[in-house]
């Protein structure tokens, strides 16, 4: 053990932690975090298990948890989302891949993985090396026995602004109660709304074509929200990539005027040339998109000036570790960046910890009605925003307090995937 221990020692500080996930955009650590990592082990991973198929109130939830045990009693938790039985169905079938390899070889899942499946950047396979990265970060945290934040660059920011969203908050409706979700909100220090009323017009006419009746009808929430709020408060939309370039055009015209966040993913993901017409053509920030893995496809992106704004989801893009190549990569550009958070608890602390260390964070995404009510059954410990900020929990690792209730009462299931 001493003679790995010395061995991981001078390898840190000739490749700055390369081989433990710190990235080589983030250059080296403080010299607290490397001497706090210089004492962790070498660790392997001997057991792999999924939480999965999680309810709240009778209401089913997309998230899934897969945690790592390693053979000196730590275990990590990472999170992904959406169609989780074909991301288990994944980690099945590689977790002779995973099993019996060192807990906190940040690299090497990613390339192990993408080459031994054919998947490429996306889908299942990105899934679950997104949440196998994070589970390995809350690993290293408790070895080093330091918050991620800490181990990401430190706290550059004590919190980060937080703004809420959803077309629908506290049982109420942006359709009929606009003003009084932005009271709502306000209130509670929540420093802007993202919304997406263009969504029906998009569905009705296949994302082909917006009548000038139509745009007229889709400004209604905008301009009551704005005419509540005044300037003190941000309202981002959300287009889902339903439109094309003539239609996003036009929308993007109507929407100058009223000082928006950010117009999020107004196109599909695999033509960011199109993208950069949209940038050059409005004043309006253009936002892209949680639906791109790995720096790759970001460097494309920030080459191409095809985005205002890079939004990524840490439980999508290859986890912590990519995530904070990918923010640094776009720092260069002066491009700052926004968490796509709408999973569940893990990727909600996990992107609080990316967003209080990393310089260019923008502003994180939040859900009311989930950290209120939603995520305390499943973490003791859930940070709660105050005046609309936010910030990590101080534990090593991801902080995380898990409670044992929802597996007791059976509102989440465990399932052994592999074990040496």
């Amino acid at each position: 053990m001493k003679e790995n221990l010395t061995t991981r020692r001078d390898f840190i500080k000739q490749v700055g932690m390369g081989s433990l996930g710190t990235m080589a955009a983030a250059g080296i650590l403080p010299e607290y975090a490397t001497n706090a990592v210089n004492t962790v082990p070498e660790m392997k991973i001997k057991k792999i298990d999924v939480v999965y198929d999680h309810k709240f109130e009778g209401r089913s939830l997309q998230q899934m948890w897969i945690r790592l045990y390693t053979d000196n009693g730590i275990v990590g938790t990472g999170e992904t989302y959406w169609n989780t039985n074909a991301q288990i169905g994944v980690l099945k079938d590689k977790k002779n891949l995973i099993l019996g390899h060192d807990a906190v070889e940040m690299t090497t899942f990613m390339d192990v993985i993408r080459n031994d499946s054919w998947g490429g950047s996306s889908g299942a396979d990105m899934k679950i090396i997104s949440a196998i990265n994070m589970a390995q970060w809350d690993i290293l945290g408790k070895a080093a026995n330091m918050p991620v934040y800490k181990l990401l660059g430190g706290k550059y920011r004590p919190k980060q602004r937080l703004y809420n969203t959803s077309n629908a908050v506290a049982g109420m409706s942006m359709e009929k109660d606009a003003e009084k979700i932005t009271k709502f909100l306000m209130d509670k220090g929540i420093k802007g709304v993202k919304i997406w009323p263009y969504d029906t017009i998009a569905a009705r006419n296949k994302g082909s074509f917006i009548t000038p009746s139509e745009r007229e009808q889709c400004l209604d929430w905008i301009k009551r929200i704005r005419d509540t709020s005044g300037k003190d408060f941000e309202i981002g939309l959300e287009f889902h990539t339903r439109w094309n370039l003539p239609s996003a055009l036009k929308i993007a015209k109507d929407l100058e005027p009223y000082d928006v966040m950010w117009l999020e993913d107004m196109l599909g993901e695999d033509n960011m040339d199109s993208y950069a017409v949209l940038c050059r053509d409005t004043s309006c920030p253009v936002a892209v998109s949680e639906r791109l893995a790995t720096k790759f496809r970001f460097r494309e992106v920030l080459e191409l000036k095809a985005a205002d704004i890079i939004i990524l989801d840490i439980a999508w893009c290859g986890g912590i570790s990519e995530a904070k190549k990918i923010v640094d990569m776009a720092d260069a550009y002066y491009i700052p960046f926004a968490t796509h958070n709408y999973g569940g608890p893990v990727l909600w602390i996990s992107s609080i910890h990316l967003g209080t260390a990393a310089k260019n964070c923008y502003i994180t995404e939040s859900s009311w009605e989930m950290y209120n009510n939603v995520f305390p059954y499943f973490i003791k410990n859930i940070p709660i925003p105050v005046g609309g900020y936010v910030s990590p929990p101080e534990g090593p690792g991801l902080g995380i307090e898990f409670s044992d209730e929802p597996i007791k009462n059976g509102d989440a299931k465990v399932e052994v995937i592999g074990e040496i």
